[in-house]
């Protein structure tokens, strides 16, 4: 397993378009979600620790947005290569351990990925409105101890674009497995 964090990028950028997948082969693209005032993407697999960790901490937060009929939606794409992984491979997706409660996608070709310059699981990415990046970076300052956390930094920079605020500048970058790129 290889630490790899997420890079700084330039917000402000639209959303690269995408149709990718579920583990049951419906397919979905931005226009999905066109009513949602929010839209968090987030590159995941399904056997990095880091990514295993957080997924309680994702569902709780898809929960809380949910039970207060916000305007938020959460995307989980997998883009490792499942040959070399097989723990990452479509049918392991829809596995319970695996399952979220909102849309987790298959980006075999891996284009998703490098369209949106995902390098870690997990690599999160918050749009607004417009669908323009607003956010890029950790869960929160504890990821291994979620009674530790202190900072909430994505369920911040989504409250921020729900007041019609941008989301703090002071954006630390996510942590995890280095995205499984295939061979050439």
């Amino acid at each position: 397993m290889a630490l790899t964090y997420s890079q700084p990028v330039k917000l402000h950028e639209p959303i690269p378009l995408f149709e990718l997948p579920d583990a049951d082969a419906n397919m979905y693209t931005l226009g999905n979600w066109t009513d949602k005032m929010i839209l968090v993407v987030i590159f995941t697999c399904n056997h990095c620790p880091y990514a295993q960790a957080v997924r309680p901490q994702l569902i709780e937060l898809w929960n809380h947005y949910q039970q207060r009929r916000s305007s938020v939606q959460f995307v989980a794409i997998n883009s490792n290569d499942a040959s070399a992984y097989p723990e990452d491979a479509t049918d392991k997706m829809k596995e319970e351990r695996y399952a979220y409660p909102f849309p987790y996608l298959r980006d075999e070709s891996q284009e998703a990925a490098r369209e949106f310059g995902a390098v870690c699981t997990p690599d999160i990415f918050v749009y607004d409105r417009n669908r323009h990046l607003a956010y890029r970076g950790r869960i929160n300052d504890d990821w291994q101890n979620p009674k530790n956390v202190a900072r909430h930094d994505l369920r911040e920079a989504i409250d921020a674009l729900l007041r019609g605020e941008r989301p703090t500048a002071d954006q630390r970058p996510s942590m995890g497995c280095s995205l499984k790129w295939r061979r050439a």
